[in-house]
C-alpha cells in the first residue's frame, strides 16, 4: 500500500499523466499493415494502440510484428503489406493491463515497470489515452525533490541493539 502523503503528493499531477487519445497515434484494425507500416515508421514509436470502428481499444500494433510476417525462409516478402489487415497480427492485452481508475496509483506504478506505456479506457472500452513512463518519472522527481517542502521528514527511531553500541 502506498503511504497516503505520498499518494496525495502524486496525485496533484494526475492531470499530466494522461496523454488524450487525439494526440496518440494509433490504427484501426482493419488498416492493412502496409498502412501500420508506415505510421509506425513515421512516429518512431516502438508500438501504437489499435482501435476498432468505435474507437475502442483492441491491442497494440509494433514493427517487430510487422516485419515478422514480412520475413520468409529465404527473402523478405512485401505481399503481406497489402494482404494482412492490422487485425491479423494485433497483440491483445490481457485487461489487468488497461487503466480505467488514472487514480489507482499503485497499479499503475507496477505495470509501468515492465511497459513504456498503458492504454486508458473509459467504462465501455474506448480508448481515452495513455499513461506514460515518462510522465511518472517526471512527478517522482518533483517528489523526491519537493517532499521536504509540504513535509517534516522524521526518521522513526530505531532502538540500538547491545551488540550495535560497541565496545564500552
Amino acid at each position: 500500500m502506498i503511504i497516503p502523503e505520498l499518494q496525495r503528493f502524486l496525485l496533484q499531477n494526475s492531470e499530466h499523466y494522461l496523454i488524450p487519445a487525439d494526440v496518440v497515434a494509433n490504427v484501426n484494425m482493419d488498416n492493412r499493415l502496409g498502412h501500420a507500416f508506415l505510421v509506425l515508421t513515421k512516429v518512431r514509436y516502438a508500438k501504437i494502440p489499435v482501435l476498432d470502428n468505435e474507437s475502442h481499444f483492441i491491442g497494440f500494433i509494433s514493427l517487430a510484428m510487422i516485419t515478422d510476417k514480412m520475413l520468409a525462409l529465404d527473402h523478405v516478402s512485401l505481399e503481406p503489406l497489402d494482404h494482412l489487415k492490422v487485425a491479423d497480427v494485433v497483440e491483445r492485452p490481457d485487461s489487468d493491463s488497461i487503466i480505467s481508475d488514472l487514480v489507482d496509483i499503485e497499479k499503475i506504478l507496477h505495470l509501468l515497470v515492465d511497459n513504456p506505456f498503458l492504454p486508458v479506457v473509459d467504462d465501455d472500452g474506448i480508448f481515452v489515452g495513455i499513461i506514460t513512463r515518462r510522465e511518472y518519472m517526471k512527478s517522482f522527481n518533483e517528489l523526491v525533490h519537493n517532499l521536504n517542502k509540504e513535509y517534516d521528514l522524521v526518521p522513526i527511531q530505531q532502538p540500538v541493539s547491545s551488540a550495535m553500541k560497541g565496545p564500552k
